[in-house]
């Protein structure tokens, strides 16, 4: 009977996930239509983005693996690939505890401790937050710069985010605290320094990922984009921490195309740096349903 109920609650969870994506779509996809600009469409340009992101994909969930790995428990990439790409579905529905909710169950079906899933979801976070605040620091300076005069304090308080995101992973007191907000009475060490490392390496590594995609798209959807690499990186990741530390919004829906066009319109016009954010909406969304499609229509996996 518990089994049932349970079955019945995650079929829901899962039809809310995917109405919220294809809402997202929908909704994205007629500003895209609705602007008034001068489309140069590059296929080659918008598939090379497209695969980039789910290359992107691919190479967080190793981080991840790694992370796991060094709390002693080891899962198999397909397995852990299920893990990672379902329950990132999670950040489609309002508040953020979804996806930490749903690698801590999925990791403890694949035979993951519990305590282990849910301390690798939290410090995934943390390490993501840490990492990107520090390339908006670095990379998305002179966009901060041009959109906002005088940005430096804004830029010494990102240095702060990420300096203090990092600590809060490596001194196991803090984590421990944070933690128990979210698995009970749990007590653990910081996970071993190795696979920790190679953590935070790729999670920046992924936010310079998704910049280059974001103007691999600018340059296949615009005659003349004017986007460079670096504004790009500094704008997807200020954009899209913008939108998640946003705990309201679903997918940062709203909060993130508004910093987004901030951001960009220095480089773009507010024209196209609107349809833009619009356009990498629907390509982030189009990437989550792609990748997680496999995972949904093969029930089971190894």
């Amino acid at each position: 009977m518990a089994k049932g109920w349970w079955r019945w609650v995650r079929a829901i969870l899962g039809l809310a996930i995917v109405g919220y994506a294809v809402r997202f779509l929908v909704r994205n996809w007629e500003q895209v239509r609705a602007a008034d600009l001068a489309w140069k469409i590059d296929p080659v340009a918008i598939v090379g983005s497209l695969a980039l992101v789910l290359a992107t994909y691919a190479l967080l969930v190793e981080g991840w693996r790694r992370m796991v790995a060094g709390w002693g428990s080891r899962l198999d990439w397909w397995v852990a690939a299920r893990i990672w790409v379902l329950s990132s579905m999670g950040k489609y529905l309002p508040f953020k505890v979804w996806a930490i909710a749903g690698m801590a169950v999925l990791g403890r079906e694949a035979g993951v401790p519990g305590w282990v899933a849910t301390a690798s979801a939290v410090v995934l976070q943390i390490v993501s937050i840490g990492t990107g605040a520090l390339v908006v620091a670095i990379a998305g300076s002179t966009a901060l710069e041009a959109a906002r005069p005088g940005a430096q304090a804004g830029l010494a308080v990102l240095i702060g985010i990420a300096i203090a995101s990092l600590t809060i992973v490596l001194w196991p007191r803090p984590l421990n605290w944070l933690l128990r907000r979210f698995g009970g009475e749990v007590s653990i060490s910081a996970p071993a320094p190795g696979p920790l490392l190679i953590g935070v390496v790729i999670n920046a590594l992924a936010w310079i990922l998704y910049g280059v995609a974001l103007a691999w798209l600018a340059r296949g959807v615009f005659a003349e984009s004017g986007l460079t690499v670096p504004a790009a990186i500094g704008a997807f990741t200020a954009s899209y921490l913008a939108g998640f530390l946003f705990l309201l919004a679903p997918g940062g829906f709203g909060v993130r195309e508004l910093v987004f066009v901030l951001l960009t319109q220095s480089a773009l016009g507010p024209a196209k740096a609107l349809a833009l954010a619009a356009v990498s909406r629907v390509g982030m969304t189009l990437a989550d349903l792609l990748a997680a499609a496999p995972f949904v229509i093969r029930r089971r996996t190894p």
